[in-house]
């Protein structure tokens, strides 16, 4: 007995020693399974957190490409809560926008259609300034005015409620081929309802999917907003066009009207004017009293102003609406100048004024350019400088200008090009006049303007000649100003002009000199002429002139009579009254196409008499078979130039 009990204590130490070298291996194995449990479990937290990350990644580029796949607002708002609805299992969804007051949000969007839509609630209400207050997604009580969507229920607690802002972005400084500045003045708010029906929570993924999408309805918004203001600018822009060309077409219009309208104007003034100066250049010729002879110079004198009137209203017109031409030819630029010096010298003389010329030495004595413009422009000067000049003297001087001295200050929009065939012509005209006031300088180039001086004013003007001057070298490509210290103390004129050198254009030919009228003949005794004109005045006055000058004269009054009177009889010239409404236009053809044929000798030389300024007439008049045209009116000497020249270079 005493040994069972020793051998069973000896066991039991046995076994009490394996098992305090066992419990602490059982211990460790335990620790290491709670361990791997834990971690297990923590794996599979963060397993879903990826799942549900990647789930949340799936719904936002699921949502964004349903949002952004139209650029319609409507449609976009409507698509965000359908498919939010959907993915977020969600009872209802609504959307407020802010009212034009911004005092308001109304109520424009919802996902069930429970709600009228247009309710509308304050917008500084607690719940509202919360959620304005943050970008993240906040929580609000179902109770909150902007969450009452749902109808009432006693059966369950209403599910819980998120609202997040959406940034309305404003567009500023739009512009159609550049991005616009965005800024945010205002918000939506977005509203979202978990099911009433069940306890379900917000998670933190949901809430993170709620503001993502905000975000990017607030960037569709905004390109929504870019292509209807670039659309609205389209439109803009189209009836802009619209609008423009109709102005276009309009002004065209009124430019066709304003010039048919100057044309028939011009004929009509110029065919009684014609009938005025030729015959009281007849009266001239004839023995007059001294009083006599003075009325008969004012009435010459009255007229030949009023024609000067009607040439500048038809230059300034031409020059404004860009159909006037240079008529560019090579001339003797030296002799117009000395013309210049003739004409303007017998004026000056009455006045006592003493008038000088000076030509530089390298000034080429022949030139390119506008002869008749150019001599327009120094006879306008000129004339200025002897009308408001009581005494003293009058200089002119014509340079070829050197490149430095092309510049000046007073004018620096003017940039000159100089090329090896061109050249600048500096001309100045210095008077020692009544000169001009301060005041008046602005306005020395300014069509009708009137100077504001009583010294200076000139009631025989009609405030053109400066303005056409000034046209006229700008065509030119030139410049003019004037100069003057003040009121008595003269004025100085000086402008450029670009003219070409002859040698160096090609097709240049040196021309020939116009024979002035006191070295040709100055009567023509027993010259055959025929003057076709339907006006009975001015058939009388042309008839009157050549009579004088010593013409045989026969007077018809259509085309047909011409034909009969030129085939029966040898008429040397016949002048032909050019009428806007006769059929005298194609006489000078019928009379080249018959004439031939029925006579050996060489057919009459054919003069038109026009009224009509534009040079296309003139060349349609020459190439329709006329030897010449002469403009009316047309006085003594005139008419005396026009058939010596038409017979000298004639015969």
């Amino acid at each position: 007995m005493t040994t069972a009990k020793v051998l069973t204590a000896a066991v039991s130490c046995a076994t009490a020693l394996m098992l305090v070298h066992i419990i602490p291996d059982l211990l460790s194995v335990k620790t290491r399974e709670l361990f791997l449990k834990n971690k297990a479990a923590q794996l599979d937290r963060e397993m879903g957190i990826i799942r549900t990350q990647e789930e949340t990644g799936r719904h936002v580029r699921m949502l964004t490409h349903e949002i952004r796949s139209t650029l319609n607002r409507h449609t976009i708002l409507k698509t965000t809560l359908v498919e939010l609805g959907r993915t977020l299992g969600l009872e209802e969804c609504a959307l407020w926008m802010p009212t034009r007051s911004g005092l308001e949000l109304q109520l424009s969007y919802t996902l069930r259609h429970q709600n009228p839509v247009g309710f509308t609630v304050p917008i500084q209400s607690p719940a509202i300034n919360q959620v304005f207050s943050t970008n993240r997604a906040v929580k609000i009580s179902p109770t909150s005015p902007v969450a009452r969507l749902r109808p009432a229920s006693g059966k369950y607690m209403l599910g819980e409620v998120v609202a997040v802002r959406v940034p309305l972005l404003h567009l500023n400084n739009f512009q159609i081929y550049d991005w616009p500045e965005l800024s945010t003045k205002r918000y939506a708010l977005m509203v979202l309802m978990l099911p009433s029906d069940s306890a379900r929570q917000w998670h933190v993924h949901e809430l993170e999917l709620v503001e993502v999408v905000a975000d990017q309805v607030a960037v569709a918004l905004s390109h929504a907003a870019i292509l209807e203001e670039s659309m609205r600018a389209r439109d803009l822009l189209m009836e802009q066009n619209v609008a423009l060309d109709l102005a276009r077409r309009e002004a065209e219009t009124a430019v066709r009207a304003r010039n048919d309208f100057l044309a028939v104007m011009n004929h009509e003034m110029r065919t009684p004017m014609h009938a005025i100066i030729a015959l009281s250049s007849l009266l001239q010729e004839t023995d007059l009293t001294p009083e006599q002879r003075l009325m008969v110079e004012t009435i010459l004198k009255s007229s030949n102003l009023l024609a000067t009137l009607i040439n500048d209203v038809l230059d300034l017109s031409r020059l404004e609406d860009g159909s006037l031409e240079l008529d560019t030819t090579t001339f003797n630029l030296h002799a117009l100048f000395k013309e210049v010096l003739n004409l303007i010298r017998p004026v000056a003389s009455v006045k006592r004024l003493f008038v000088t010329l000076s030509l530089s030495s390298d000034l080429p004595e022949y030139a390119v350019g506008d002869e008749k413009r150019l001599m327009q422009i120094i006879l306008n000067i000129i004339g200025n400088a002897v009308k408001f000049s009581k005494e003293g003297s009058i200089s002119i001087s014509a340079i070829m200008a050197k490149p430095d001295s092309l510049r000046d200050p007073r004018a620096p929009d003017f940039f000159p090009l100089l090329s090896d065939n061109n050249f600048f012509l500096r001309v100045q005209v210095k008077d020692t006049g009544m000169g001009i006031s301060q005041q008046d300088m602005p306005k020395l180039f300014t069509k009708f303007a009137e100077s504001q001086s009583p010294a200076t004013r000139n009631p025989g003007g009609s405030g053109l000649g400066l303005a056409i001057c000034k046209r006229f070298v700008n065509l030119m490509e030139g410049n003019i100003w004037i100069e003057s210290e003040g009121l008595g103390k003269g004025s100085t004129a000086i402008f450029f002009v670009k003219l070409g050198f002859p040698s160096r254009i090609n097709g240049s030919r040196l021309p020939h000199m116009r024979v002035p009228a006191k070295l040709g003949q100055t009567k023509f005794p027993g010259l055959k002429v025929v003057v076709v004109d339907d006006n009975g005045v001015s058939r009388t006055a042309t008839k009157g002139l050549l009579v004088h000058l010593g013409c045989d004269v026969t007077t018809v009054s259509s085309g047909e009579e011409c034909l009969q009177a030129v085939t029966k009889d040898n008429y040397k010239v016949v002048f032909i009254d050019v009428s806007l409404s006769s059929d005298t236009y194609n006489v000078a053809r019928l009379v080249h196409e018959k004439l031939p044929k029925r006579h050996e000798k060489p057919p009459p030389l054919i003069v038109g008499l026009t009224g009509n300024t534009d040079k296309a007439m003139k060349e349609s008049l020459l190439r329709a078979g006329m030897d010449g045209v002469v403009l009316k009116p047309v006085s003594v000497e005139k008419m005396r130039l026009a058939l010596s020249e038409l017979l000298e270079h004639n015969t």
